[in-house]
């Protein structure tokens, strides 16, 4: 079974995160969402928020699993038994930073690093975008799944 994981902060998920996971689901046989828990990282969503935004969108997608981690990557995978990270690229300054991430996750578990291009249709939405409009009152629910309910 080919397992991989899709780790992120998703503060909030949005369509380029959505793409990404559906696209890579033609490539895994079940895809792990790792919520990222990072303490020195001030989010806009809880935890279990940004956990529900991602379940409520693949409820009926038996292959793809939600869950929270703090830590290193690697060893979220090892947890889970994924061998795969999926990584989305947007543009250059992406790519740079997660290719040495990537680099050394490999020299570290040998676990491989596969990076999908985002579609151009979604290529400049930016989880940062979304919160900037959502404290700002503009029209975020453009830019991501009807499951982002804001209250």
């Amino acid at each position: 079974m080919r397992k991989a994981i899709f780790p992120g902060t998703f503060d909030p998920f949005t369509l380029g995160h959505l793409d990404i996971l559906k696209r890579s689901l033609s490539l895994f046989d079940q895809i792990t969402v790792g919520v990222g828990r990072n303490n020195q990282k001030k989010t806009m969503f809880s935890e279990d928020e940004r956990i529900e935004f991602i379940k409520n969108c693949f409820k009926d997608e038996s292959r793809v699993k939600v869950m929270s981690y703090q830590g290193l990557t690697i060893d979220f995978c090892k947890k889970v038994g994924a061998n795969f990270i999926v990584r989305g690229i947007r543009n250059n300054g992406d790519f740079e930073f997660e290719k040495a991430i990537a680099r050394t996750n490999r020299k570290l578990s040998k676990i491989e690093t596969v990076f999908l291009l985002t579609s151009a249709k979604t290529s400049f939405i930016s989880s940062s975008i979304v919160r900037e409009l959502i404290l700002n009152n503009g029209d975020y629910k453009v830019l991501v799944p009807d499951s982002v309910i804001i209250n």
